[in-house]
């Protein structure tokens, strides 16, 4: 039975958790017409799930990443969940300054991670 590798496993729940998480955060955006407290409480109750792979991927991950890894990586896959659910769910062009913003993260990214001799 193949497992997943220790260095895969944590990106691969990040990227899950983000998928919850932009729906908590932005999801109710297509629907600005229901109450602010009903929207809260969805909500909550999607970001409920998200937690459930963060933490653990988080705390899984420090065994292979440092909490400045893990947090970059994060954030690297906030974008492009976040893209993809602009463009596909939120039906919003991304433009030229988008892909050069996040040219620059993952710049930064890309330093986070070199070793320096």
């Amino acid at each position: 039975m193949p497992t997943i590798s220790p260095s895969l496993l944590p990106v691969l729940m990040l990227l899950a958790s983000n998928v919850f998480m932009t729906f908590a955060w932005y999801g109710h955006l297509r629907f600005k017409g229901h109450s602010l407290p009903l929207v809260v409480l969805a909500s909550w109750g999607i970001a409920f799930f998200e937690y459930w792979l963060a933490v653990p991927a988080n705390r899984w991950g420090s065994a292979v990443y440092s909490a400045a890894q893990l947090k970059t990586i994060q954030e690297v896959i906030t974008l492009v969940v976040f893209a993809a659910f602009s463009v596909l769910y939120l039906k919003e062009p991304l433009g030229w300054n988008h892909a050069l913003g996040f040219a620059f993260i993952a710049a930064g990214a890309f330093l986070i991670f070199h070793k320096w001799a």
